[in-house]
């Protein structure tokens, strides 16, 4: 499993960084309610073991993304995101 830091970036990619291109997809996104890490094992947690065999959608297959906002990551209202594609 590759595990990738990013940001939006327009331009030539710098040297020793690497360039991921992530596909236009269908995106289901979750909300992460909670101080890290727990919160957001506790929702990677129900999406695939409750939400996935429910929901009638499947991994489309390309790169899953989580969204953390620059604010206190332990506090106990942050909030943050998971974006995983579908088809």
């Amino acid at each position: 499993m590759d595990y990738w830091i990013a940001t939006e970036y327009i331009g030539d990619t710098p040297d020793k960084l690497l360039k991921l291109e992530i596909p236009a997809s269908k995106w289901a996104v979750f909300e992460v309610n909670g101080p890290m890490p727990d919160a957001m094992q506790r929702v990677w947690k129900k999406i695939f073991l409750e939400w996935f065999p429910s929901s009638g959608f499947q991994h489309a297959g390309t790169p899953d993304i989580e969204v953390y906002p620059d604010k206190d990551p332990y506090s106990p209202d942050y909030y943050s995101e998971i974006w995983i594609p579908v088809k």
